[in-house]
Formats: C-alpha cells, sequence, structure tokens
C-alpha cells in the first residue's frame, strides 16, 4: 500500500512560483512511475510531469507541453519525496494538482495521457493563480 500527501499549493499572482510536495510512504516495486496530475474546474484531469524511477535511480521528467519550459519535477528519493516547482504560473494553471503513482514496464510517458491507470492518488493541493 502506498500513501500519498500533497503540500504546498495557495494563492498567488500571475507570473508567480509555488512548489508543490508530495510525501510519499509505504511499499511499491522498485521500478515504478510518480508524477503530478491537474483538474481544472469544469475539466477533465491532466497529465502534468512524470518520473520513471528504477531501484531509486530516477529518469528524466516528461512533461504536458502546455508546462515545458515552466514547471520542474523531481524527486528525492532519500526523503521519499516528489515535487514539482512551478514558475511563471499563469491563470489557465488554476486547478486542484494530485500527486499520483503507478508501478511499470517502463513507459511512464504513457501515464501522461492514461491518468485512469494510476494506481496511487494523493487528496490534491489547491493551486489559484490570480490574474
Amino acid at each position: 500500500q502506498v500513501r500519498l500527501v500533497e503540500s504546498g499549493g495557495g494563492t498567488v499572482q500571475a507570473g508567480g512560483s509555488l512548489r508543490l510536495s508530495c510525501a510519499a510512504s509505504g511499499t511499491t516495486s522498485s521500478t515504478y512511475c510518480i508524477g503530478w496530475f491537474r483538474q481544472a474546474p469544469g475539466k477533465g484531469r491532466e497529465g502534468v510531469a512524470i518520473i520513471y524511477t528504477r531501484n531509486g535511480i530516477n529518469g528524466i521528467p516528461e512533461y504536458a507541453d502546455s508546462v515545458k519550459g515552466r514547471f520542474t519535477a523531481s524527486q528525492d528519493n532519500a526523503e521519499n519525496t516528489l515535487y514539482l516547482q512551478m514558475n511563471g504560473l499563469k491563470p489557465e494553471d488554476t486547478a486542484m494538482y494530485y500527486c499520483a503513482a503507478a508501478t511499470t514496464t517502463g513507459n511512464c510517458a504513457y501515464f501522461l495521457t492514461n491518468d485512469r491507470a494510476m494506481y496511487w492518488w494523493g487528496q490534491g493541493t489547491q493551486v489559484t493563480v490570480s490574474s
């Protein structure tokens, strides 16, 4: 069983920054995908960023086109914590942000457009960007 707890959301003005954290606990396969997803009011959930991890080694994060160059995902395996540094925030980034994880055979990019295949989910943290 894996437990994910997000924190760091809040309200910022357009152009501002926020750093989200996701604390993970429990046990899972040594090979997994972990990432960030978001859901804006009235819209479906979408993938934001995802990282492949195998035996404690992290791969290069993959991003949705809408956040490339502005958001950076990273994982501190010693602290079992996933981060999302968000810079240059826009009003359209306003959403509930979720951390999620799943075991994998290697293709984490698949989950960015197939979020329902992610197995473990946190409760979410709200990000609001004002114009």
